[in-house]
C-alpha cells in the first residue's frame, strides 16, 4: 500500500517522534552520524519506495540566507540550486531526470500545515544546496544570497533521489542561524547548535501535528 515517509535530519536527530501514520527514516543514520556529503541519498529514497512509500516529506535544517529568515522561521521551498550535487540513482539514460519538488503534493504539505499548525512561515523560496561538511564563508554566502533564500547540505541531492525513483518530495526547512556574514556578527559553530537546540522541541511538535493530516 503505497503511503507517506517522512525524512527527518539533524532538527529531529535523537528525539522520539510520535509519527505512526508515515515511515519515519533519519538520513544522518541511527546508529552513527553520516556527514552530508556521505549520505547514500538513493539508498534512502529506493528504501521508502520498496516499503511501499509514495510520497516523502522531508525535514531540512538551514540557514537564512536573508536577515530576515532569523533562526525559528519554518519555509517550503519551490526551487533549488545544487551545483555537482550527487549521487543520482541511476547509473544509466534515466539518470538524466528533471528534478522538482512536486507542485500538487507541496501545495497539499502547505495547506496542511495552515490548518493544523497554525500561522505559516514562508511559502516559497530557493534553496541553494552546498556540499558540506563545513559551512560556508561570508563571501560564498554573498554570492549564494543573489539567487536564493536558504542553505543546507541535504536536501536537493535527496529529492533528486527521489524523482528518480517516483516519489512525490516536498521539504519542510526550520532555519537554525543566520548564514555566515548575513547576521550582525561572524558565525559561530556554538551559535548552530543553539538554534538547533531551540527549534527542536517546536519541530517535534509541529511534525506530530501535520502528519496525520498528510497520511
Amino acid at each position: 500500500m503505497a503511503g507517506l515517509a517522512v525524512c527527518g535530519g539533524s532538527a529531529v536527530r535523537g528525539l522520539e517522534l510520535l509519527l505512526p501514520d508515515a515511515l519515519y527514516i533519519q538520513r544522518h543514520g541511527v546508529d552513527g552520524y553520516v556527514l552530508p556529503h556521505r549520505i547514500d541519498h538513493p539508498a534512502n529514497m529506493r528504501s521508502l519506495a520498496e516499503a511501499g512509500c509514495d510520497r516523502v516529506l522531508a525535514l531540512g535544517s538551514v540557514g537564512g540566507l536573508k536577515p530576515e529568515l532569523g533562526p525559528g522561521t519554518f519555509v517550503c521551498p519551490d526551487d533549488f540550486i545544487a551545483l555537482g550535487a550527487g549521487p543520482v540513482a541511476f547509473d544509466d539514460e534515466r539518470a538524466h531526470s528533471v528534478p522538482r519538488f512536486d507542485a500538487s503534493w507541496r501545495r497539499r504539505v502547505v495547506l496542511a500545515w495552515q490548518e493544523r499548525v497554525g500561522s505559516w512561515g514562508v511559502d516559497g523560496g530557493v534553496y541553494w544546496q552546498a556540499r558540506g561538511p563545513r559551512l560556508e564563508t561570508p563571501s560564498e554566502i554573498r554570492l549564494m544570497a543573489s539567487h536564493a533564500q536558504l542553505v543546507g547540505m541535504t536536501i536537493a541531492s535527496e529529492c533528486v533521489a527521489a524523482c528518480d525513483l517516483g516519489l512525490a518530495y516536498a521539504a519542510i526547512c526550520v532555519v537554525e542561524n543566520l548564514a555566515n556574514g548575513v547576521g550582525e556578527h561572524e558565525l559561530t559553530t556554538e551559535e548552530l547548535l543553539a538554534g538547533r537546540a531551540a527549534n527542536r522541541q517546536a519541530v517535534a511538535r509541529a511534525l506530530e501535528r501535520l502528519v496525520p493530516a498528510l497520511a
